[in-house]
């Protein structure tokens, strides 16, 4: 006797070909969790009521991922790649962070050379600022730029976020940067001046 070719000419037991209509077999379902990276799709927007002067609320930052050390960066020789440091390889984020904010706006006011910011920025960033292309309140008038207090989120391992409020001539301009820890030391990776 030859085994049968299709599954429709199977037997429900498996030993014999089936001659009538076939009895339904229950399915086994199994119900697998699978973690979201983001936050669920609300089906159903919220209609808010904004008042005026106060405060908005925002939904959680979810920082990207950072690459892992196996991966080495493109576009350098082997084995002079920089490498990804640990918050317990870096400096304090505040002091650092203050530091390359300040170097930033007075290089952008004029009163100290551009240059000075290169060994604390990536590339695509200093060549963002040696563009030529500065905010207006940054790069007019003689009054000093003067940087309020520096706050500091580290939302992983070996990354500061940096925030503060920059002031001139009576007004108030927010000023953002991701330091990343390469080589031991904080580097900036992104900066935003409002």
């Amino acid at each position: 006797m030859t085994a049968p070719s299709t599954p429709a000419q199977l037997a429900v037991d498996g030993t014999a070909p089936a001659t009538g209509p076939q009895p339904l077999r229950a399915a086994t379902l199994r119900l697998t969790v699978v973690p979201t990276p983001q936050p669920p799709l609300d089906p159903q927007p919220v209609l808010r009521l904004v008042v005026p002067g106060a405060a908005i609320p925002r939904a959680p930052h979810r920082p990207g991922p950072r690459p892992r050390p196996e991966d080495p960066p493109a576009g350098f020789p082997p084995g002079f790649e920089p490498t990804w440091s640990g918050r317990a390889d870096l400096p304090d984020p505040q002091i650092a962070g203050r530091r390359l904010l300040t170097l930033t706006l007075e290089a952008l006011a004029g009163r100290r050379p551009l240059t000075q910011v290169q060994p604390l920025t990536a590339l695509g960033v200093y060549a963002a600022l040696s563009s030529g292309r500065r905010p207006r309140w940054c790069a007019g008038g003689t009054a000093p730029v003067l940087l309020g207090p520096v706050h500091v989120c580290e939302p992983v391992d070996g990354v500061a976020e940096v925030t503060a409020v920059a002031r001139r001539a009576g007004r108030a301009h927010a000023v953002a940067a991701r330091l990343e820890g390469i080589d031991g030391r904080w580097r900036c990776t992104a900066l935003q001046i409002g």
